[in-house]
């Protein structure tokens, strides 16, 4: 069982950064391809962005691309999420998910799953 723990959330202006971290308590952390999702109230939970398990390969929600940035550090059991410029549309908790394979846009194809972290962007 894998577990996941995001911080680095808060509250911000618009056009500000934020990192999210998001550290896994397995050392298997490294076979995983790691997710980031995003969800406000009464909606889908959406792709953000993902990362191989080796980090080479990403992908990212077109809204995203640009300013958004996935890494990780499997050392440290860690993957993040840099976000620039954010826009008050980017206002959502940001879940961080795990799942063996390949890179994957979908939450069900994610078997493991953070608490969650809250960002708000005001304008």
């Amino acid at each position: 069982q894998v577990q996941l723990v995001e911080s680095g959330g808060g509250s911000v202006q618009a056009g500000a950064s934020l990192r999210l971290s998001c550290t896994a308590s397995e050392r298997t952390f490294k076979n995983y391809v790691m997710g980031w999702f995003r969800q406000t109230p009464g909606k889908e939970r959406e792709f953000v962005a993902s990362i191989s398990w080796t980090g080479d390969r990403t992908e990212y929600q077109d809204s995203v691309k640009g300013r958004f940035t996935v890494s990780r550090d499997n050392a440290k059991n860690t993957v993040y999420l840099q976000m620039n410029s954010l826009k008050p549309e980017d206002t959502a908790v940001y879940y961080c998910a795990a799942r063996s394979g390949v890179l994957a846009p979908t939450a069900n194809d994610y078997r493991y799953w953070g608490q969650g972290t809250q960002v708000t962007v005001s304008s």
